[in-house]
């Protein structure tokens, strides 16, 4: 029940950020990757406190064994970037470029109601169940 709990409030903490930080307007992102128009800095200091934010957590938790909750951590290992890490990176910041929502923010404006969320959640749900069944496929061959 408290690992609920706290993955509850961590989200909503999240969403919250996402909201007040304005990173759940499409338009907001948009305006960040349009370096040859009206650019919007604003994202790229949000992905700065995100980094900061990042590097001491991320510090503090390597010293860790336990989370604060009671549980093993379980820290990201891989260090290797190769074809499938490249494209996938190309394909999620083709699809964050045309739509202007990564996941996060899809699903905060989703809860907003916002339309072109909806479209955008379906879109993804739909791309992950592909990968699935590629990755099924590639695993039987």
């Amino acid at each position: 029940m408290k690992y609920t709990l706290a993955s509850f409030a961590s989200g909503l903490i999240f969403g919250i950020g996402l909201l007040v930080s304005g990173m759940s307007n499409p338009e907001k992102v948009l305006g960040f990757l349009d370096i040859a128009g009206l650019w919007d800095p604003s994202l790229a200091f949000v992905m700065g406190g995100a980094i900061v934010v990042g590097l001491f957590a991320f510090a503090f938790a390597r010293r860790r064994t336990l989370s604060f909750l009671g549980y093993h951590m379980k820290l990201p290992a891989g260090d290797r970037v190769d074809k499938r890490l490249v494209i996938g990176s190309l394909l999620f910041g083709a699809g964050w470029g045309l739509a202007g929502f990564c996941p996060g923010p899809g699903l905060v404006a989703l809860g907003a109601g916002e339309a072109k969320a909806a479209v955008f959640v379906i879109s993804m749900i739909a791309g992950m169940a592909v990968f699935e069944l590629l990755e099924k496929a590639r695993a039987r061959a």
